[in-house]
Order: structure tokens, then sequence, then C-alpha cells
């Protein structure tokens, strides 16, 4: 998917993280933890089922109060430690820097997420609901957030209790050389679209159903996880008619390439598939988000999509 050349990025919608930092939340852990992550399992595979210092899962998602946002990081601070600051972001101002530049295009993508569930989500509860903006920090290497330690080795995830996405552009080439996602932009778009809909849950007050029922094949966690893959898919569909603070669209229409890419994307973060390169052998009782074959059902699922209880897999027939 490609952006238009003259489309406006925000970047006030991102911050930079940086290497200190407050943590309450320990660990971060998938499934049953304080994070909602594309492939945050990898972390605890790669260890053998630990994780480093020990750390237990972090505790259940905080209450969000209406209209409240939570930032405990100040952007305009040069980070420490490598982290990627606020300053870095001046490259990034329109969609044509967001077609060449990785960390430009993450900035478009949250732009035209954000653009798309502010106006979807009124629609589909009547106007009682109403999207709440969500930042992402968008770090190199890692940083602190309230869910723990943010790095490569999570990968990004929507942590709960600060209410940010946090993501290193970096990941995208985890993704493609050892998980075999194509290296298309559309596959780099899905991710942020995946962990927006982590936002999405927590705003509508499902998020913790992944803490009740962390692991196995028909687990909350899974169901969460394919539920967010459903949302990305919602947005894709519509992407194209997201538009800037200037009224211009962001993107030009999906293409069948597009749609490839993203499957790949969601086919490369399955569990059979991560497990099968990983440790040689698929564990169903250890899932935590959904296999190959079921992230690329539910991303064309929500793509076709009529609402966002199209999307409810708690109440799906098959996942």
């Amino acid at each position: 998917m490609t952006f238009n050349d003259d489309a406006r990025l925000d970047t006030s919608q991102v911050s930079g993280g940086r290497a200190g930092g407050f943590r309450p939340g320990g660990m971060v852990l998938g499934g049953g933890g304080g994070c909602l992550s594309i492939i945050v399992l990898l972390v605890v595979m790669f260890l053998g089922g630990g994780l480093p210092g020990g750390g237990g899962e972090a505790p259940a998602p905080a209450p969000n109060p209406q209209g409240q946002e939570s930032n405990p990081f100040d952007a305009s601070e040069v980070a420490p430690g490598g982290s990627v600051s606020s300053g870095d972001f001046a490259k990034c101002k329109t969609g044509a820097d967001a077609n060449r530049d990785v960390q430009c295009r993450v900035i478009g993508t949250v732009n035209s997420v954000q653009d798309y569930w502010a106006k979807e989500l009124p629609q589909e509860s009547a106007g009682k609901q109403k999207w709440q903006k969500v930042k992402t920090v968008l770090y190199s290497g890692q940083t602190q957030s309230a869910c723990g330690t943010a790095s490569n080795q999570v990968g990004p995830f929507y942590c709960p209790l600060d209410k940010l996405v946090y993501i290193d552009a970096d990941f995208f080439k985890l993704l493609t050389s050892q998980f075999g996602a194509d290296a298309g932009n559309f596959a780099q778009m899905y991710v942020v679209a995946h962990e927006y809909g982590h936002a999405l849950q927590d705003q509508l007050g499902l998020l913790d159903r992944a803490q009740q029922d962390p692991k196995g094949p028909k687990s909350g966690g899974v169901k969460i996880e394919l539920m967010a893959d459903c949302f990305a898919g919602m947005w894709a569909k519509d992407a194209s008619t997201t538009k800037d603070a200037n009224g211009r669209t962001l993107l030009k229409a999906l293409t069948q390439k597009d749609i490839d890419s993203a499957l790949s994307a969601a086919s490369a973060v399955g569990d059979d598939h991560i497990m099968a390169k990983t440790q040689g052998r698929v564990s169903p009782e250890n899932f935590t988000h959904g296999t190959s074959q079921q992230r690329r059902r539910w991303f064309m699922n929500g793509y076709n999509a009529q609402s966002v209880n199209s999307c409810n897999t708690f109440k799906a027939g098959t996942l």
C-alpha cells in the first residue's frame, strides 16, 4: 500500500522511548501477561519458557477512566541509551517520506488507523463510544513501558497499563529475515494495525479476557489475538479513505499484492509456524496467538466484515 505523496504526517501521535522510566508491571509477557504483542511469545520460546531475571507476569490491565490519557514519557527529551527521540521524527513530514522510510511509515500508519477508528467506532455504537487516541512509542533498541522492558525480543505490543503502543521499526527486519514475512510495506502496516486492534479491545472492555484464559488452541488469549487481526483487516479495507489533518487522503487503494503482503506477515506470526521454526514441534496447549491459517482467515474476515461484531471471536463457531 502506497501513501499519497502530498499527505501530511502527524508526528504528535508518536513519541520517542527512553531507557529509564518506571516498571510497575515487571517483565513483559504475552497471553496472560500485561501486554498484548503480535509476537511476544518468541522470547519465551527462545529462552526455554523463561525470561531473563525470572520476572513473573505483568499485572492485569488497570481500568481506563473515560477520556483519560496516560503517557509516562516526555517526548521532548533526547533519549539515552540509543533510543529514538522525538526530534528524529522531523524527517517525517509527508506521505512521500512514509513511502521511503520505515519510521515515517509507522507514523503514517498510526495516523491512518486512528483516523479510521475515530470515524468507525462512533458509527458502530450510535455515537456513544468514541475512539480515544493512543500514542505509539517509536524506539530503537529497548525502552521501558509500564508493562516492562520493550525490545525486539518481545516485538511490537500494546501495554494496557499506560495505554501506549511500543514499536521498534527494526523488528520488521527480524520478521522478514527469520520468520518469512515478505518485505512489503503492508506487512509492516498490518503489524501496526494489529496493535491498535488491542487498543480498541481495551477501550471496549474486552482485553482482560486474554488474562482470564491465556493459553490453548481455543483460549481467550488466542481469541483476543485473532480479533485484533480481524480489526486490522477492517482498517485495511477502508484505509484508502482515511485522511490527514488537512483532509487529504493518506493512502492509495489497496492492491492484491498488499493483501498478500499482510497475509505473509500474519502467517509468519502464527503459533504453529513459530513453534516449528524455533523448537521443531508444535504444542497446541501453549498457543497464545493462533495458527498461521487462523490469523490469515481472521484478517480476511475483518476485510470482509460489515461491523465490529463480525470480529467477535468469542461467539465464532470456528476459529
